[in-house]
């Protein structure tokens, strides 16, 4: 499963990761989902367990290490724990901490990062409004300066543990249209003016929580407007980038799950007297499986690797995301197809993963828009 660049530390965090997940999320994951949550308290036990700091520095509360490691534990949370959803909602501070880590104060970092990191404390990302998605530069909710506040207005939707949040790291309009009046805010939960409205019903990600938030006349310290007023759309758009990387990395260990699921259910199920793997046209589907699965994590490692050394290839990213994306339902499609009937049931893993797999086209930037990226930095 790991990447040709993992070295032996990532090989003992997928150690500890799968541990963790084998013994804290994998006997409670149909229950979980069934729930549509898990215990708040799996937060603090991640973050006791030093499975929440990997990729943070220490004098944060991290456990340190670089976006490889952080995607190494997610794949191995997923693997093991058999529960995208609650994989994904214990995992939302990693789209809403990186901001803060980027451009926020001192301060701000000891005051946000650091409770998330050391006590488990949840943080979640609000960009994406009920008008639009992809289009971040057309966000309406505002934020007008009020002295030493900023009130708030608007609202937010598709909020990743939005309800259970303690904050949200926000994208507001403090200036005039389009990406140059683009700024981040921190709200915290229980600011007058700020309420979580829906809990959000999903066909896949059952256990993770995902909410409406609203914001009415929010009065928001301009202590805790994170980088520059105006400033904030490269940042969202960086943020962004990194989020696709680890999007096409759930893909992998979805359809690795997935591919395993079904091997294994093939090698059990007999028909006309022998096993499925018995038969041709199975084991023809299952190395299609795995050699699709095979070129999605062969290019979504090389693009980790890029990055890593600095490079800048928000082209790539776009590429590895729509590859994996596009594996990830073919194998999930194929994994239910091989289990037949029972593949269609609620209690099997291949469905539930089937379910959580359709997200991945949408979230993080659709494929279509994807696409635009490529083409735009090719320059066609």
């Amino acid at each position: 499963m790991a990447y040709l660049f993992e070295s032996q530390d990532h090989a003992l965090l997928r150690r500890k990761a799968r541990q963790f997940a084998e013994a804290q999320i994998a006997p409670w994951a149909a229950q979980w989902e069934e729930e549509e949550e898990f215990p708040r308290a799996l937060y603090a036990s991640a973050a006791a367990a030093g499975l929440t700091g990997i990729g943070y520095p220490e004098h944060v509360g991290g456990q340190g290490g670089d976006l490889g490691h952080t995607l190494a534990v997610a794949e191995e949370l997923i693997l093991a724990g058999k529960s995208v959803g609650t994989v994904v909602g214990l995992g939302s501070h990693g789209i809403a901490l990186p901001p803060i880590m980027r451009v926020g104060t001192a301060e701000q970092q000891q005051r946000f990062v650091e409770p998330v990191l050391r006590e488990g404390k949840v943080a979640a990302l609000a960009v994406t409004e009920p008008g639009g998605g992809s289009d971040v530069a057309a966000l309406r909710t505002t934020a007008v300066r009020d002295g030493d506040s900023y009130l708030v207005t608007g609202e937010k939707t598709f909020i990743t543990s939005g309800v259970r949040a303690d904050f949200v790291t926000t994208a507001v309009r403090t200036g005039g249209p389009g990406h140059g009046g683009v700024s981040l805010l921190v709200i915290e939960a229980g600011t007058p003016g700020f309420t979580v409205g829906r809990k959000l019903k999903k066909t896949g990600w059952w256990a993770s929580d995902t909410a409406e938030l609203h914001f009415d006349g929010c009065r928001v310290p301009v202590a805790n407007r994170i980088g520059p007023e105006h400033g904030a759309f490269p940042i969202v758009m960086s943020n962004f980038a990194a989020e696709r990387l680890m999007l096409a990395s759930q893909c992998v260990a979805i359809a690795e799950l997935a591919h395993r699921e079904a091997v294994a259910y093939a090698k059990m199920r007999t028909a006309f007297g022998k096993p499925l793997t018995g038969f041709q046209v199975t084991r023809h589907r299952l190395a299609d499986m795995a050699t699709r699965l095979a070129a999605a994590r062969a290019l979504t490692g090389e693009v980790i690797t890029r990055v890593l050394r600095g490079e800048q290839v928000p082209q790539l990213a776009a590429m590895a995301k729509n590859t994996a994306t596009d594996m990830c339902s073919f194998v999930v499609d194929a994994a239910v197809q091989l289990h037949g009937g029972y593949g269609y049931m609620r209690e099997s893993v291949v469905e539930r993963l089937f379910r959580d797999a359709r997200l991945y086209p949408i979230g993080g930037g659709t494929r279509e828009i994807m696409n635009e990226i490529i083409a735009k930095v090719e320059g066609y």
